[in-house]
């Protein structure tokens, strides 16, 4: 059976589930979430999505990015996904969430409600190929940097991150 999302009102309240490809053919409102990981010298641990994915392969993101499954909760889809991409376990807290929507060149679309969870992780992660290509700690100034120089190299959402710890 195909991989489903929750469905979301503006209000990020459950209406209902969907296909995951279903969603992202026509953009249709879902729950999502990011991780995002410090070392102790505060420099975010960012993944390079391996190249085969569905949308933004070989773009560089946060650390984790996924989608809750149906009757899951968001904090432990978020666990179970930094396990499975990039082999970490460590305590996570919602920070803040927000909605976006993006069009890919391939047709597809996002339009999510992302919940961003931050955590601590100093380490070398154990990544799972599939999944993510690369990685690398970057500090948020060079990271800053690079998105003005170089925007076409990450993903919308992680743009969006960078931006809202900004303000």
């Amino acid at each position: 059976m195909e991989e489903q999302v929750i469905l979301v009102n503006e209000n990020d309240e459950a209406i209902g589930t969907m296909a995951k490809l279903g969603a992202h053919l026509k953009p249709t409102l879902h729950r999502a979430f990011s991780v995002c990981l410090f070392n102790d010298k505060g420099e975010m641990l960012l993944q390079k999505r391996a190249s085969g994915k569905y949308h933004c392969g070989g773009l560089w993101t946060n650390t984790c990015c996924s989608h809750p499954r149906p009757e899951e909760d968001t904090l432990n889809a978020a666990n179970r996904r930094l396990m499975e991409e990039m082999g970490i376990t460590t305590e996570l807290s919602e920070v803040f969430d927000f909605t976006y929507q993006a069009v890919f060149d391939n047709g597809l679309f996002e339009y999510e409600f992302d919940h961003v969870f931050f955590g601590t992780f100093s380490d070398k992660p154990l990544i799972n190929t599939e999944e993510v290509e690369d990685w690398k700690y970057l500090s948020l100034e060079d990271i800053r940097i690079d998105l003005s120089r170089n925007p076409e190299k990450y993903t919308p959402w992680f743009k969006l991150i960078i931006e809202k710890l900004d303000n």
